[in-house]
């Protein structure tokens, strides 16, 4: 780990289930040869201090990735924000050092490998509270910065206020945003259809495999 910024853990959320595909789960779709997810862990390894994946249902079928596979602490709540809360209060039990927690789509299979510096860059200079990603003029929250601190705001958020969008959330709080180019690909890049997932092996070639 670089000393540039606080040691970061990431989620990886894959709780969505790929119903544009005909079911199952996203992020094991292969890309050429290796699954979406196998791609993700491999990006953000380098840049995180430990991984933890975020899905609901049984996690056996995680279990060959090696991962703690997290559900959501909130019931009944389809979507990121619950799988965010999740991993704050996962890593406030298992990690009490850890101030921050990366989030990262687990069907994004070309996440920059800057993505941890550069948040962490911007929200030190912005002096923010969360940091996003950006790309091709489109804020990308689902991948971002969230301190630990704001858990117990984001269970009120979600528990009492019925909250869901991440954008009416991070509303509320000093939110720096990073954009990345889109030459020769777009890093936040999604497979959520089986045409992307064509798109996803052109890109992979332009992406060194």
């Amino acid at each position: 780990m670089t000393s540039e910024f606080p040691a970061t853990p990431a989620v990886l959320l894959a709780g969505g289930l790929a119903r544009r595909m005909g079911g199952g789960d996203k992020p094991m779709r292969q890309i050429g040869g290796r699954t979406i997810l196998e791609r993700v862990i491999a990006r953000l390894t380098p840049q995180c201090d430990g991984l933890i994946l975020n899905a609901n249902g049984d996690p056996a079928r995680f279990a060959a990735f090696g991962l703690p596979v997290i559900a959501d602490t909130v019931a009944d709540f389809p979507g990121p924000l619950a799988g965010i809360l999740a991993a704050l209060d996962w890593t406030a039990a298992n990690r009490p050092d850890v101030s921050w927690v990366l989030s990262g789509a687990a069907d994004c299979p070309f996440l920059p490998r800057d993505l941890v510096a550069r948040l962490h860059r911007a929200r030190t200079e912005q002096n923010a509270q969360l940091a996003v990603a950006a790309s091709d003029g489109q804020s990308h929250p689902v991948i971002g910065l969230w301190s630990v601190g704001l858990r117990e705001e984001l269970r009120h958020a979600l528990v009492v206020e019925d909250i869901r969008k991440i954008d009416s959330w991070t509303a509320r709080y000093r939110l720096a945003t990073v954009t990345w180019p889109v030459e020769p690909l777009d890093p936040f890049f999604n497979a959520n259809t089986m045409d992307d997932i064509a798109e996803a092996e052109r890109l992979a070639a332009l992406d060194g495999g």
